[in-house]
C-alpha cells in the first residue's frame, strides 16, 4: 500500500452510505454451488476465505494490521480484525444497519461502489451473506466508535436486532460462524494444513500485514503466526529455501500506474526449471494471464538490450529467448487492480488488457535501473541465459524426435510401446510400467481398444539436477513424451494429449516407489498442464493375494489399514480343511496377465489415486528437497518422518 494511498483513505469515513445493495439473498441456500464453487471440502473452506478477505480489503486499505483466524473446539470458525469495524450506522435503502445488510443481502458491500475500498481482494465478491446463508450459525461483534455492536442470524435469518453489549477501546470485527450440515453434506470438518497454506501465502503477498490461525480442537491444539516484512521477496526465498541460488538477496520492484500497482520479486537459481507463480487482488492465478504476459515480455527485453549494450552478447549471435532467460528463475509477480476481470477454465487468469502495457513499463524500468547499479549481478544473469541457450541448441536436434506423434515410428525406440486401437484421447490410458516382466504381463492383460502400455527399464534420469539437453538425450524420457504427443519445453500443448489417463504402474516396494517420485518429477517440472488438467493416476496394485490351496480368493490394497484387512480375510477362509495362506506381491511381474488385469487394470475393480497439486510453491520446495542437490534438508525431513515408515524387507 503506497503512502499516498494511505494518506488519501485516512481521512474517509467508512459508514453506511457506501454500502451498496444490488440483490436479495433467496437463491444462496436453493444453488450453493453458484456462489461458492462447490459444497465439498473446497466450497466449505471457501466460506472462511470469503471472511478473511474482508479483513484483507481492510488490511489493504491501510486500515488493519493483524488478522486472526481460529478453528474452535466445535469446528466453527472466528475471525479476528483490527479494521475501522463494518459500519453499523443505518444503511439508506434498507433502513436497516449497515452491518445487517452487509450480512443478509447478497452483494451488499463495501467493494461495489468504489467509495469503500480501492482494491478488493476475493475472487467472488459475495462475501458475507453467502456465509451467513449456509451456516447454521453466524454471530458479528463490532467494535466501533467504543462500543461493541453485536447480532446474531441463523441460516442468514436475523435473530435479533443490533445491540450494543459494552464498551471497547479498539476497533474491528469478529465474525464467528458454524458451516450447515445439511448443505455441507461431504464434511463440516476443517483442515488446518488447507487453511495454514493460504494464511501464510495471504501474508506473504500483504507486506508487514500479522496474520495467524489457531486450532483450538482437541489433540489438534497449535498455533502458526505470519509476518513477513519483506512481502513477496520472502515469498521467493520460502520457495527457494533448498535451492543453491546465484545471488543471495531477491530483486523486488514495485510500482503504481493508473491505481494498479505491481510487484515482482525474482531470484535465479543454479537449477534449471523455472517457478514463475502470478497473483492478482490475492487470487493466485493459475493459468497466468496479461500480467505475467507483461512480465515475461519485459524481463526478456531487459536481459538481451543490457547484453547488447554490455558486449556480453557478440554482434553475431542471437538474442537470448524467453525460455533462456527463465531458465532456473524463481519469480512472483503481484497486481492489485481496481476491476480485476477474470477468465479462463478455473477463472484464474487475468484478462485487463491494460496490464500488460502497465507491468511491462513498471518492471522494465526498474529492472533495467536493477542491471545497471548491480553489474556483477547482471552478469550473472546474462552468464546463466547465455548457458541455457547454448543447452537449448544442443537439445535441438533431440527435440526433433519427439515431434514423431505416431505408434508406429516410436514403437522402433527402446520404449516399446504397445499402443491402443482407439484414437480417442477421452477415453484411451497409457500406463507407464517398470520393467520388461511386467510390461510382458501388462501388454497381455490390458483391453487393447483402449489402454498402451510403455515399460520403462530402470530409473529414469533424475530430471531436478539435469538440464533440457541432457533430458531429451534420454532414451525413456523421449519414448514418453513422443507417446504422449504433446511435445516438449516451449512447443508443449496439452491439448495434443493422445491419452488423458496416464497411468504409473509400479512396484510396491521402495524402487517402485524410487521410479514413481522421478516420474512424478519429470511430470511437475516438464509436464505441469497434464497434471494440472487431471490426467495423472497412479495405480494402487494389491500387495496381498490370500489364497486357499492354489486358488487366490481375495485381494488387499495396500493403505493404513492393509494389516487388519489381512487379518480379517484370514479369518474369513481359515474354517475348513486348507487353511489360508499369503502371497506377498512386491512385484508387478510376480502376477500374470490375468491376475493384472482383474486387480489393477480393469475399470470396473481396479484402485487409481489422482495426482493433483493444491500448493504449487509447497510441491516446488518438496520435489526440490527430495532430488536436489542439497543433502542436509532431506536428511531432516527423513528423521522428522522416520516414525510414518514402514520397513519393507
Amino acid at each position: 500500500m503506497t503512502e499516498e494511498l494511505k494518506q488519501e483513505m485516512a481521512g474517509q469515513e467508512y459508514d453506511a452510505s457506501q454500502i451498496q445493495v444490488l440483490e436479495g439473498l433467496e437463491a444462496v441456500r436453493m444453488r450453493p454451488g453458484m456462489y461458492i464453487g462447490s459444497t465439498s471440502k473446497e466450497g466449505l473452506h471457501h466460506l472462511v476465505w470469503e471472511i478473511v478477505d474482508n479483513s484483507i480489503d481492510e488490511a489493504l486499505a491501510g486500515f488493519a494490521s493483524h488478522i486472526q483466524v481460529f478453528i474452535e473446539a466445535d469446528n466453527s470458525i472466528t475471525v479476528v480484525d483490527d479494521g475501522r469495524g463494518i459500519p453499523v450506522d443505518i444503511q439508506e435503502k434498507t433502513g436497516r444497519p449497515a452491518v445487517e445488510t452487509v450480512f443478509t443481502i447478497l452483494h451488499a458491500g463495501g467493494k461495489f461502489g468504489g467509495g469503500g475500498y480501492k482494491v478488493s481482494g476475493g475472487l467472488h465478491g459475495v462475501g458475507s451473506s453467502v456465509v451467513n446463508a449456509l451456516s447454521t450459525q453466524l454471530d458479528v461483534r463490532v467494535h466501533k466508535n467504543g462500543q461493541i455492536h453485536y447480532q446474531e442470524y441463523k441460516r442468514g435469518q436475523v435473530v435479533a436486532d443490533l445491540e450494543v453489549i459494552g464498551e471497547t477501546d479498539r476497533t474491528g470485527t469478529t465474525v464467528h460462524f458454524t458451516p450447515d450440515p445439511e448443505i455441507f453434506t461431504e464434511t463440516t470438518e476443517f483442515d488446518f494444513d488447507k487453511l495454514n497454506k493460504r494464511i501464510q501465502e495471504l501474508a506473504f503477498l500483504n507486506r508487514g500485514l500479522r496474520i495467524s490461525i489457531t486450532d483450538k480442537r482437541e489433540g489438534q491444539e497449535q498455533t502458526k503466526d505470519y509476518h513477513y516484512e519483506g512481502g513477496i521477496a520472502s515469498y521467493v526465498e520460502y520457495i527457494n529455501e533448498n535451492k543453491d541460488v546465484i545471488f543471495e538477496t531477491p530483486i523486488y520492484t514495485d510500482g503504481e500506474m493508473e491505481d494498479i500497482t505491481v510487484e515482482v520479486a525474482m531470484q535465479y537459481t543454479t537449477g534449471y526449471h523455472e517457478t514463475v507463480m502470478s497473483f492478482a487482488n490475492n487470487i493466485h492465478t493459475h493459468e497466468g494471464g496479461t500480467h505475467e504476459q507483461g512480465f515475461r515480455t519485459a524481463l526478456t527485453r531487459v536481459i538481451n538490450d543490457y547484453a547488447r549494450k554490455n558486449k556480453l552478447l557478440k554482434d553475431n549471435e542471437e538474442n537470448l529467448t524467453g525460455e533462456d532467460v527463465r531458465e532456473g528463475l524463481t519469480a512472483v509477480i503481484s497486481v492489485k487492480h481496481p476491476n480485476p476481470q477474470f477468465e479462463g477454465q478455473t477463472k484464474t487468469k487475468l484478462g485487463n488488457s491494460e496490464v500488460v502495457k502497465i507491468t511491462n513499463r513498471l518492471f522494465s524500468d526498474a529492472f533495467s535501473d536493477f542491471l545497471l547499479e548491480n553489474p556483477q549481478i547482471a552478469k550473472k544473469i546474462v552468464e546463466k541465459g547465455i548457458l541455457a541457450a547454448k543447452a537449448r541448441v544442443a537439445a535441438k536436434r533431440a527435440r526433433e524426435v519427439t515431434r514423431k506423434k505416431s505408434g508406429l515410428e516410436i514403437s522402433n525406440l527402446p520404449g516399446k510401446l504397445a499402443d491402443c486401437s482407439s484414437n480417442n484421447p477421452a477415453e484411451t490410458e497409457l500406463f507407464i510400467v517398470e520393467g520388461d516382466s511386467a510390461g510382458g504381463s501388462a501388454k497381455s492383460g490390458r483391453n487393447r481398444e483402449f489402454q498402451a502400455i510403455l515399460p520403462i527399464r530402470g530409473k529414469i534420469l533424475n530430471v531436478e539436477k539435469a538440464s533440457m539437453d541432457k533430458i531429451l538425450a534420454n532414451e525413456e524420457i523421449r519414448s514418453l513424451f513422443t507417446a504422449m504427443g504433446t511435445g516438449f519445453g516451449a512447443e508443449f500443448d496439452v491439448s495434443k494429449a493422445r491419452y488423458q489417463k496416464l497411468v504409473l504402474m509400479t512396484d510396491a516396494d521402495v524402487d517402485g516407489a524410487h521410479i514413481r517420485t522421478l516420474l512424478l518429477t519429470l511430470i511437475y517440472r516438464y509436464m505441469k498442464p497434464v497434471l494440472e488438467a487431471g490426467y495423472v493416476y497412479i495405480a494402487q496394485p494389491p500387495i496381498y493375494g490370500v489364497k486357499v490351496g492354489s486358488e487366490i480368493k481375495e485381494y488387499i490394497q495396500p493403505g493404513a489399514n492393509q494389516e487388519v484387512e489381512l487379518a480379517a480375510a484370514l479369518e474369513r477362509y481359515s474354517e475348513g480343511r486348507s487353511k489360508p495362506t499369503i502371497q506377498r506381491y512386491k512385484g508387478l511381474g510376480e502376477m500374470d496377465d490375468h491376475q493384472l488385469w482383474e486387480t489393477t487394470m480393469n475399470p470396473e475393480h481396479r484402485l487409481m489415486a489422482r495426482v493433483s497439486v493444491d500448493d504449487a510453491a509447497e510441491a516446488d520446495k518438496i520435489f526440490d528437497m527430495l532430488m536436489g542437490d542439497k543433502v542436509e534438508p532431506r536428511r531432516e525431513f527423513i528423521e522428522e518422518n522416520a516414525e510414518y515408515s514402514t520397513l519393507d524387507v
